[in-house]
Order: C-alpha cells, then sequence, then structure tokens
C-alpha cells in the first residue's frame, strides 16, 4: 500500500482530510518540538479509532508537511 492510499483511507474512514490533520495536531500542540510519536499515535486511536499504522501515517503526514520534528 502506498504512502497516498493510507492516507485516502484515513480520510474515507474518519472525514479528515491530511491538511486538516495537520491544522488539528498543531492546534493541540503536537508539532512542537520533542513531541513523541507516541502521543500522536494516542491521540489518533482515541479519538479517531486508528490503527496503528494509520496512525503512524499521520505522524510521518506531520513530520513530511506539518512541521514536527
Amino acid at each position: 500500500m502506498t504512502f497516498q492510499a493510507y492516507l485516502d483511507n484515513i480520510e474515507k474512514q474518519t472525514g479528515v482530510s491530511p491538511d486538516d490533520f495537520i491544522k488539528r495536531a498543531k492546534a493541540k500542540g503536537f508539532t512542537k518540538p520533542g513531541t513523541k510519536a507516541t502521543a500522536i499515535t494516542d491521540w489518533l486511536k482515541a479519538e479517531y479509532e486508528l490503527g496503528h499504522g494509520h496512525a503512524m501515517a499521520i505522524v510521518k503526514l506531520l513530520k513530511d508537511r506539518g512541521g514536527l520534528t
């Protein structure tokens, strides 16, 4: 499965676009330096019922486009 396919499946499942996930993560402070992937995946699993692989795809999205370092 390609990375884009992961993002497409996540949007289909949650109704939240990749850009909206970036905005929501920034609003929650998840793109601040030192933020651990576990904090982000825990949020995504609890709030959006994502599995670990899909949650990690959002972490990668945040690293690639959202300013997470």
